[in-house]
């Protein structure tokens, strides 16, 4: 298992609310170990490469609206 991590700052966060949809959206999926967000736009993941990548993460969270600023 060869597990990757990163930070990212997002856009769209705003509120605690906007932290539990961003938990909610990335719930569940496959090969995620990780993801803490807060109300600054710091989200971090981890997951496993074999299973999933970052830019299936990345997807997840599109679709609940929340888009990458930039890497950290």
């Amino acid at each position: 298992m060869a597990v990757r991590s990163e930070t990212l700052q997002v856009s769209g966060i705003r509120c605690e609310r906007c932290v539990q949809r961003l938990g909610a959206a990335l719930q569940g999926h496959d090969g995620l170990e990780y993801a803490n967000a807060n109300l600054m736009g710091m989200v971090m993941l981890s997951w496993d490469e074999e299973r999933t990548d970052l830019d299936a993460l990345l997807a997840a969270m599109a679709k609940a609206g929340f888009r990458p600023a930039q890497p950290v």
